[in-house]
């Protein structure tokens, strides 16, 4: 049979007095369930403040992560209205060019219709601006590209100008036109593949183009002659020169004294056999004079 109660002794030190306290055994039921309690109060106080340590951490590195997220953004915002308004810049350029230049619209229209406001959700706004970068960024790739086309097809048209003969080679008269004539040798029927040009010897000659010296030596008929190919097919003709200032393989522009207007050849007074070709067909000179 089991005790009802239980006697607690106490012994104070450096005293022999004894107390005894009686101690019925629902009494000590009820404080070990009453420590178990206390016990698992405290762990649970334990862990809920290590849990608020923990989320606060949590809060604060989220915290700091959207404040990131918000510069990224306004930094995104930001250099999405720089590129707008580089686009825009672009394609007015663009379009002014090619109407100068009278050129056919680029092949990719690179105006794609972008704007409207950013969507509400935060989580979609990151990613929505970026990808309204993404494509302005492929719009301003296209008019770029648009424009080195414009600018390619420009140089070439400048190099095409820069090549065709122009003006008129020396000061003088137009004693002989292109085309069929009586020769003044023979008195049959020739054709004259370009313009005499009639003036004091020793006047000066000057090229209609820039390009380079092919030939600048004596040949049968030309006499004293000067050639000089100016690139896309082009060649001008300088015959029965007393002079030439030029070598095989120079450089010069257009506007260059050459030769000197002389009687060489096969001539009957003083002058300058003009000829324009291009891709060795001759062609009327006064049409670039």
């Amino acid at each position: 049979m089991s005790a009802k109660k239980y006697t607690v002794l106490m012994i104070p030190e450096g005293s022999h007095q004894v107390r005894r306290f009686a101690v019925r055994r629902w009494w000590l039921g009820v404080a070990s369930v009453l420590g178990m309690a206390l016990l698992f109060g405290a762990a649970l106080l334990v862990y809920d403040y290590a849990r608020i340590r923990i989320d606060h951490s949590e809060l604060k590195r989220l915290r700091t992560e959207n404040h990131l997220r918000l510069a990224e953004l306004r930094q995104l915002t930001e250099r999405l209205e720089g590129l707008r308004q580089e686009l825009i810049v672009l394609a007015q350029n663009d379009a002014k060019v090619r109407v100068m230049a009278k050129l056919t619209r680029p092949k990719a229209d690179a105006l794609t219709g972008l704007g409207g406001p950013l969507e509400e959700d935060p989580a979609e706004e990151f990613s929505e601006v970026q990808r309204r970068i993404d494509e302005i960024m492929r719009a301003i790739d296209l008019h770029r590209a648009s424009q080195e086309e414009v600018h390619g097809l420009l140089s070439d048209e400048r190099s095409l100008l820069g090549s065709k003969p122009r003006g008129w080679p020396t000061r003088g008269l137009v004693t002989s036109g292109f085309g069929m004539r009586r020769s003044p040798f023979s008195g049959r029927p020739v054709m004259h593949e370009g313009i005499d040009i009639a003036a004091r010897t020793g006047t000066p000659i000057y090229a209609t183009a820039g390009g380079i010296v092919s030939r600048a030596e004596t040949v049968a008929g030309y006499g004293k002659i000067v050639i000089i190919d100016h690139g896309y097919g082009f060649q001008t003709y300088y015959a029965h020169n007393s002079k030439i200032h030029v070598k095989v393989g120079q450089r010069v522009k257009r506007g260059e004294k050459i030769a000197a207007v002389g009687n060489t050849g096969r001539s009957t007074g003083p002058h300058v056999h003009y000829e324009v070709r291009r891709n060795k067909v001759p062609l009327n000179p006064k049409k670039y004079i």
